[in-house]
């Protein structure tokens, strides 16, 4: 269970520092909020990386290990490049800016693949919830390092300075991943097989096809509304004329303790009721935490920021992380479950990968659509886009079958 505190911090700090810190740069640095939702399309390898994960269930970097070798060599390069961000200008490189996103978030998505693999081969099945629950929570709070904390220090110190700051955070992961044990890798598919052709092939025998594409379907549209709501959160919170130190400061208190609030509730949920309950609650939960947006947009933009308008802003930033929370472990856990040892980097990658299609095909409209819709009706839009995962979970986790 401990090391779950581990990929958690590691899954969390580069995926917080790809959505939430970068566009807070290009914002301070003069991009439109077209172009910002845009590059959201940066966060495509999060959704192809299953194209790539059968080569970690293959090959093993530096003979550490397929988990260990590939954990190393992902945070190296990650380490490498967090801080070039802070030589370049926002208005003027944009096109470098555009590559080195991509290359970030390829980084992030190989970690990521070796990550979720390592966690399912570690945990046992009745551990999966708990587990996962640890998993969330440290990787909300992951995000405010990049999501907070570095944009505090934005206010006073130059974008170079902030970049590397938060480039520093990897190198504890580095000393961490070179004490992991490496776990047993159970793959025994001939070498001239394909580890992609063989994982779904299993993947659809076990399940049907039909079943198959339900669950393909659910994993995709489960967070559709919530993760697009959220794709534009801080462009929002400054467009409402909260300053960048007004956000890091109060995420620090409204992020951190909702989240970890929210996870340990999304856990004990499914130990208590099981997963599919849980996949309802959590989903209701989430849906309606929408809707904090909605208000902050029918009040703001505010001519000044009082105690009353940042409570107002840690109130909604709460009730947002805490249906994250919740909505994220169950969402993992149900992936887990979905999962087989035999193929685990490969289908956990698949899986998740669908799940990532919102964050990086629909969510690269979010900038034009709240261009022409308004921040308002933009979000009571995301409203609606959560209703289909929620419909969906009559086929694949009903309330009263067991999980």
């Amino acid at each position: 269970m401990l090391m779950c505190v581990y990929t958690g911090f590691c899954s969390g700090l580069p995926f917080f520092f790809i959505i939430q810190l970068i566009p807070a740069w290009l914002k301070v640095g003069g991009v439109d909020i077209k172009t910002i939702g845009a590059l959201t399309l940066t966060q495509l390898p999060y959704l192809l990386k299953f194209l790539w994960a059968p080569l970690l269930d293959r090959f093993s970097p530096f003979s550490l290990g397929y988990r260990k070798g590939w954990l190393l060599l992902t945070q190296i390069g990650l380490l490498l490049i967090m801080p070039i961000y802070g030589f370049l200008i926002p208005s003027k490189n944009i096109d470098i800016i555009v590559i080195l996103s991509l290359l970030t978030a390829f980084i992030s998505a190989t970690q990521d693949i070796a990550i979720d693999a390592y966690r399912r081969e570690i945990l046992n099945d009745d551990e999966l919830g708990s587990g996962n629950s640890i998993h969330i929570n440290i990787y909300r709070i992951a995000g405010f390092i990049p999501g907070g904390l570095s944009l505090i220090i934005a206010d006073y110190f130059s974008w170079i300075e902030v970049f590397i700051f938060t480039a520093t955070f990897i190198l504890p992961m580095i000393i961490i991943t070179f004490m992991l044990k490496e776990p047993s890798h159970t793959l025994t598919i001939s070498p001239h097989k394909s580890v992609f052709k063989e994982s779904t092939s299993e993947f659809v025998d076990r399940l049907s096809l039909s079943k198959a594409l339900f669950v393909l379907a659910f994993v995709a549209l489960y967070k559709l509304g919530d993760s697009l709501a959220t794709s534009l959160a801080t462009p929002f919170y400054l467009d409402m004329n909260f300053e960048l130190k007004h956000i890091g400061t109060v995420a620090k208190n409204a992020v951190v303790w909702p989240s970890l609030l929210g996870a340990l509730i999304g856990g004990i949920i499914i130990s208590k009721f099981g997963l599919n309950r849980a996949l309802w609650i959590s989903g209701f939960i989430q849906m309606f935490s929408i809707l904090g947006f909605v208000f902050l947009s029918y009040q703001g933009p505010f001519l000044t920021i009082n105690y009353v308008k940042l409570f107002i802003l840690a109130t909604v930033i709460s009730c947002e992380s805490i249906g994250v929370g919740m909505g994220a472990t169950a969402l993992v856990t149900y992936i887990s479950k979905n999962t087989s040892p035999l193929y685990t980097a490969t289908q956990f990658a698949l899986l998740t990968g669908f799940s990532a299609i919102p964050r990086t095909l629909i969510n690269s409209l979010s900038g034009v659509l709240t261009a022409y819709l308004g921040w308002t009706n933009f979000f009571w839009l995301c409203f609606i886009l959560a209703i289909p995962g929620m419909m969906l979970l009559f086929k694949v986790a009903p309330w009263n079958s067991k999980s």
